[in-house]
């Protein structure tokens, strides 16, 4: 038992971490390219087969050697968890659910039940978080967590308004698809990450560690950078998908404390094989405290060089600016967050394209590359002023997205506002694709 908040620190420099490390970096390679090979065998509907070992038995892909893992004690386990799924140290969340089924989280704190009962009903919100004092983040509550007592929320922006972590949400019904998408260019970027399949088990996150604690705008820019990437060869992550970042503030709400999320590795979820890290077969890691030991953290100089290689590019974000600082009445009227001109999509592309315009132009999505369907929805896409004005001035910017989107798919065209209309005749034409106007 640890008693306290007497943390024990992983020592980087022990030589078996070291090798470990290495053992790390080569799992990563070897993953993202299971992963890009999966996702080609799903494109053309082929059933990926289990991997087998010598004797026949299906073997995890990812397993690392367990000659090279120390075998952790329980401090130790706990050291680890919190070096990992690093946030704010002085309050934390735990999970509630009444009879119904609702359920939330809220921060554990010491309230002043006296002046709260005294206080009138529309007042009573604001006198809680100006009487209640909450209880810090120790070992014991991490430990009660691991062990099924409650359910452990933290928050990931600091109070410096820096972040430990990045974690990306996955919930559609395609979760598995959109998340191996998006683990495959982190792959490509060298961008270390695992994913871990939630709690509900019909969704996904996928988590990226940093070396330190760096700017929530650097860290979010990041993984920007990687989903726009990701949406050139999967469009249907959607540009929604920019909402889905935990924490998704680059500021610290005035009053509040930014997104909270979840931990994993709760026992009662991790008995249905929930909650707990999984493989490029989504399937639990058999020893979930060895694989957190070989996840690699990724240094504040290779996030800054993705992400400026990003900026130059313009794989940030891709759709067209909104800023806070300006007044813009048609924020859709502004060009393009791009330093440089758009990329040439690779083909192959259709002779011509039908498109109908109507309340919407509809355009025929038939033997169009995705990544010439995810170039078009973008163009009916522009970045959410109320957004940036509402971070600027600190404010919650809860239900405000990050992206406004106004095209739509539809199971054979791809629907856009009709003034979007001269701007695909332009794209179209520019990848030599005769665009037929109906």
């Amino acid at each position: 038992m640890v008693e306290g908040d007497s943390r024990l620190h992983v020592n980087e420099s022990d030589p078996k971490l070291v090798d470990l490390q290495s053992v790390a970096a080569e799992m990563q390679r070897l993953r993202g390219e299971n992963i890009r090979l999966r996702c080609l065998l799903q494109e053309y509907g082929i059933q990926s087969p289990a991997v087998q070992s010598t004797t026949g038995i299906p073997v995890t892909t990812n397993a690392l050697p367990s000659a090279h893992i120390p075998v952790l004690k329980a401090e130790q386990r706990i050291a680890l968890f919190r070096s990992l799924f690093h946030g704010r140290d002085d309050v934390y969340a735990v999970r509630w659910e009444n009879a119904d089924g609702r359920y939330g989280y809220m921060p554990k704190a010491d309230r002043d039940w006296k002046a709260y009962l005294r206080a009138k009903d529309e007042d009573r919100k604001k006198v809680d978080r100006q009487t209640r004092k909450f209880r810090p983040l120790t070992d014991e509550v991490v430990r009660g967590h691991l062990v099924g007592d409650h359910t452990l929320g933290i928050y990931p922006l600091l109070q410096d308004e820096t972040r430990w972590f990045l974690a990306v949400d996955f919930d559609k019904k395609t979760w598995q698809k959109d998340a191996a998408a998006f683990l495959t260019v982190c792959c490509e970027l060298n961008v270390p990450a695992a994913l871990e399949r939630s709690r509900s088990g019909n969704g996904g996150h996928v988590w990226i560690f940093f070396d330190r604690a760096i700017p929530a705008t650097t860290a979010r820019k990041l993984g920007c950078a990687v989903l726009t990437r990701a949406m050139e060869s999967r469009h249907q992550l959607g540009l929604d998908s920019y909402d889905r970042f935990f924490p998704n503030q680059d500021t610290m709400p005035k009053g509040g404390l930014g997104n909270l999320i979840a931990l994993p590795l709760q026992k009662l979820p991790r008995a249905d094989g929930n909650s707990v890290f999984v493989d490029t077969e989504f399937r639990p890691y058999g020893d979930q405290w060895t694989f957190l030991a070989s996840v690699k953290r990724i240094p504040v100089s290779a996030v800054e060089a993705v992400v400026l290689e990003a900026q130059r590019n313009g794989d940030l974000i891709g759709v067209r600016i909104a800023s806070a600082e300006e007044e813009v009445q048609d924020p859709w009227t502004l060009p393009p967050t791009r330093k440089r001109a758009d990329r040439p999509i690779p083909g192959p592309f259709p002779v011509q394209v039908q498109m109908v315009r109507a309340n919407l132009l509809y355009i025929e999505k038939k033997d169009l590359p995705c990544a010439m369907l995810n170039r078009l929805l973008r163009l009916g896409a522009f970045q959410n002023p109320d957004f940036y004005k509402a971070q600027a001035m600190r404010l919650p910017t809860f239900n405000k997205p990050r992206v406004i989107a106004c095209g739509e798919e539809l199971a054979d065209h791809i629907a856009l506002p009709r003034g979007c209309l001269a701007e695909v005749i332009e794209l179209l034409k520019s990848h030599r694709i005769n665009p037929i106007v109906r």
